[in-house]
């Protein structure tokens, strides 16, 4: 797997960095015969190791943004601001629709889930990007677009029920949310 910066539809951009896939929930959940409704539906959540000798070039801050600062446990509430950067290949290269700043529509599945609305809003390509709250916490990861109830909003997996997980279950030794290095900043 490849970090790289300046990416689109033409180009690949500058590769910065390269990681291995830590763990999939999917595969965690059906090992164990997980049954929780809820860790079914919204347990999405594949970190990422950098390699080692990439770890100094790889930045673990959101572009744009800066953070996250710790990870939001309290979830959100509808209404509540939310911040996020996704660049998907399919804005082909226009990096001005990266940055979302948007709205949690407010939580579902028991806290798994936190469904936001942002005006450009995540698409294929921007899964698993970071969305952070007013102070610069981490509620949760791009998970999915939705046409329903409110087109065009996304679903974002809940990071503490994730990582929690994960760390019960994944046998991954250490495994946190490493905060970003920038500080955060939502002025838009």
């Amino acid at each position: 797997m490849q970090f790289v910066t300046g990416g689109s539809l033409l180009t690949e951009g500058t590769e910065v960095g390269r990681g291995t896939p830590a763990y999939s929930s999917w595969l965690t959940m059906q090992k164990n015969g997980e049954t929780d409704e809820n860790a079914c539906a919204y347990n999405d959540w594949p970190p990422v190791k950098v390699d080692a000798a990439d770890v100094a070039k790889v930045n673990p801050s959101v572009p744009f943004w800066g953070g996250p600062v710790a990870i939001n446990t309290a979830g959100t509430a509808a209404g509540d601001t939310v911040y996020s950067y996704g660049n998907s290949s399919l804005r082909g290269g226009i990096t001005e629709l990266s940055p979302k700043q948007g709205t949690s529509i407010g939580t579902e599945g028991d806290g798994w889930s936190h469904p936001v609305y942002t005006v450009s809003p995540g698409v294929p390509g921007d899964s698993g990007s970071a969305f952070l709250d007013a102070e610069g916490n981490a509620p949760g990861t791009l998970s999915t677009l939705a046409i329903a109830p409110l087109a065009g909003s996304n679903g974002v997996g809940d990071l503490n029920h994730e990582l929690t997980y994960a760390q019960q279950n994944g046998g991954i030794a250490g495994l946190r949310l490493v905060p970003g290095t920038e500080p955060f900043s939502p002025l838009f």
